[in-house]
């Protein structure tokens, strides 16, 4: 009998984990798209038949790496790769040599995705978390990577994808005092400070707003 798949791992949706055990993942060779340090490979891994994770950040694949090789899993490989290089993600596989399921957690662009549709075949999934574009709205500034529903229908749509699933995950956190909200957003303070959002929110809070919104955009296609 084969395991069931055990919980998600930290910081994964469990509706986003849910959708990807609906697969049949014993017989899949998954692509795990800006696997960062591999947590979401690592945790499919045990029930899939191979992953690869690509990432462009050397570091983390060096760990991510080390993480595979400590719990002794020899079906997962993880290669230093720009997710957006390649025109289709066929040459990252060696066997099989093309991907049954595509997954990409908080890395999502329309290259991504149109270099997935390539490299699926009919009947395939592409499964993502992207960042919706309510994320941190009260920094006055979405990211250039955010999509909304119909956006992201559109582009699935195009590449010949029909949607199964989608919907906006979303979590409001609300703050009795500026010292609160400040300490919330604390960890995100030097980068918000690069890129301007710093100060928007700051003007946010002066202003009388007391929130922090979360927002991710669950989905899972099938190729036509």
């Amino acid at each position: 009998m084969e395991p069931s798949p055990a919980r998600p791992p930290a910081g994964v949706s469990p509706h986003f984990w849910a959708l990807l055990c609906e697969e049949r993942l014993k017989d899949v060779a998954v692509l795990d798209v800006g696997t960062g340090s591999g947590r979401l490979a690592l945790a499919l891994a045990p029930y899939c038949r191979r992953v690869v994770g690509i990432d462009r950040d050397a570091e983390a694949i060096e760990e991510a790496t080390r993480r595979a090789k400590g719990r002794h899993l020899a079906n997962v490989d993880f290669l230093v790769l720009d997710a957006e290089a390649p025109a289709n993600y066929d040459d990252v596989m060696t066997e099989p040599r093309h991907p049954g399921l595509i997954v990409a957690h908080l890395c999502v662009s329309d290259r991504i995705i149109q270099n997935s549709s390539r490299s699926l075949g009919s009947g395939q999934a592409l499964a993502f978390v992207a960042f919706h574009t309510d994320q941190w709205l009260e920094t006055g500034r979405r990211s250039r990577f955010a999509y909304d529903e119909e956006k992201a229908r559109r582009i699935l749509t195009d590449c010949g994808f029909v949607v199964q699933h989608l919907e906006v995950e979303r979590e409001v956190r609300r703050f009795d005092s500026v010292e609160a909200a400040l300490a919330a957003a604390i960890g995100l303070q030097e980068r918000w400070k690069t890129d301007g959002r710093w100060f928007h929110y700051m003007r946010f809070l002066e202003e009388g707003g007391r929130t922090l919104t979360r927002s991710h955009l669950i989905v899972k296609a099938h190729k036509r």
